[in-house]
């Protein structure tokens, strides 16, 4: 079984899953693709989503509270990436833009090892089923448009000003 659970947050209901082995799942209740990367999940673990509570569940939202507070810039809740190998290597590539800094969809790629990857990069974060915590709200247009995030770019906006406050970093306002 995966633990699931709707949780309150200041960008909205967010769904949490979880397996033992970490979080699977943090995004928005709203999001148009959250059926499918659900569906992903279970087929990928053989268990399928139900209403329960899980150990991670606590850790995930006292992290998150003191992230929405700007006191935590960085995670570390146990997290069960669950996609393709390719899906995989982006999301931990994600993993590595620093807090309050963003990143574009070309730097990305490069980042990743391959430039003409762009495409195929954005539709991997575009399956990231971890919200904040894979911060694919952190990569933006490479001309620093908000372009593309499944929670919406009024969410992204937020977040990306959210940081950008409580980072202590200066200049990279026209970015946002």
């Amino acid at each position: 079984m995966i633990s699931y659970k709707l949780w309150d947050t200041p960008v909205g209901k967010m769904r949490i899953g979880a397996t033992d082995a970490g979080i699977c799942l943090f995004d928005f209740e709203y999001r148009r693709s959250i059926d499918t990367i659900m569906k992903r999940i279970e087929t990928l673990t053989g268990d399928t989503f139900a209403d329960g509570d899980h150990q991670h569940f606590k850790v995930l939202e006292q992290q998150m509270t003191e992230y929405f507070t700007g006191q935590r810039k960085e995670f570390d809740v146990p997290l069960n990436l669950l996609g393709t190998p390719f899906q995989v290597s982006v999301w931990q590539g994600l993993l590595q833009i620093p807090y309050g800094e963003t990143r574009s969809y070309k730097k990305q790629s490069i980042f990743l090892g391959n430039e003409k990857a762009i495409r195929a990069v954005a539709g991997a974060n575009g399956e990231n089923g971890i919200a904040i915590i894979i911060p694919c709200h952190r990569v933006i247009g490479e001309n620093g448009s908000l372009t593309g995030y499944g929670g919406g770019l009024q969410r992204k906006k937020w977040l990306l000003d959210h940081e950008r406050k409580h980072s202590g970093k200066t200049g990279q306002a026209e970015l946002f």
